[in-house]
């Protein structure tokens, strides 16, 4: 089945990717739609003049945000991008040879992510399968505020493409730092609203567990010095976000 393809960005303050990432499905998707969450840069100046239907919408979280863009696609053939990925040129052919024979309701693909300039191959971070292209009659996000991820429904089939999503994820350790203090207030706030309590010494283990697993048994080790600042900082996420989350439930009691 021949289908067409509707795509989905994402963005607050992304004048630096923005262009990147609209420049690399201009021949895959006949609609690009760009939910913004009110930039002050000139992320939405740029989108438009590259070709993008621009809808700002307030942000109550990344699952919110996508599947309002959803809503606003003419196609029930969804793919979905962050402002910092752009697709590779392998997976470009393989997006269009598949639009030609669409024929599983979801596919999955690989994403490499480029950390200080240097692609990772380990601590998790490669291959980081992702869902990015799916029939939304068949699928959609899920409610998470972060680390949102695709979910399928019942009896929908599932197919595998060719090529990585490119992800300009961070450019310098502040930069790191910054998104985990924002991913963890988010993780925290949706972890608080279901109950969670928060424990500070379990998410030190926890910590410690992760580190441990990212860095000798994912082989971050083999990343070099960006392979230990990768792991040091994901263990330090899952120490933050418990915190976090047991500071919000010291502050209801």
């Amino acid at each position: 089945m021949k289908v067409k393809l509707s795509a989905v960005i994402i963005t607050y303050n992304e004048e630096e990717n923005i262009e990147r990432c609209i420049s690399s499905i201009k021949g895959v998707a006949e609609e690009i739609i760009v939910v913004d969450s009110f930039s002050s840069d000139k992320t939405v100046e740029i989108a438009k003049f590259n070709g993008a239907i621009v809808f700002q919408n307030k942000f109550k979280g990344y699952s919110n945000q996508k599947k309002f863009g959803i809503n606003k696609c003419s196609s029930n053939y969804i793919l979905s991008l962050d402002a910092d990925e752009c697709l590779s040129e392998n997976l470009q052919v393989s997006m269009k040879d598949i639009k030609k024979n669409y024929n599983s309701d979801a596919y999955e693909m690989n994403r490499k992510n480029n950390y200080l300039g240097q692609w990772i191959n380990y601590c998790g971070w490669y291959p980081d399968k992702k869902i990015r292209l799916f029939d939304k009659n068949k699928a959609s996000w899920n409610n998470n505020y972060v680390h949102e991820k695709v979910v399928l429904k019942d009896g929908a089939t599932t197919g595998f493409l060719k090529g990585d999503i490119l992800h300009y994820s961070i450019k310098n350790k502040a930069h790191h730092y910054r998104t985990i203090d924002h991913y963890s207030t988010l993780y925290a706030q949706m972890m608080h609203e279901k109950g969670k309590q928060g424990f500070i010494y379990l998410g030190v283990i926890k910590a410690i567990v992760k580190f441990l697993k990212l860095y000798f048994y994912k082989l971050g080790i083999l990343d070099g010095i960006n392979g230990w600042r990768i792991c040091k900082a994901s263990a330090y996420s899952i120490y933050l976000r418990n915190k976090k989350c047991k500071d919000l439930y010291n502050e209801k009691v």
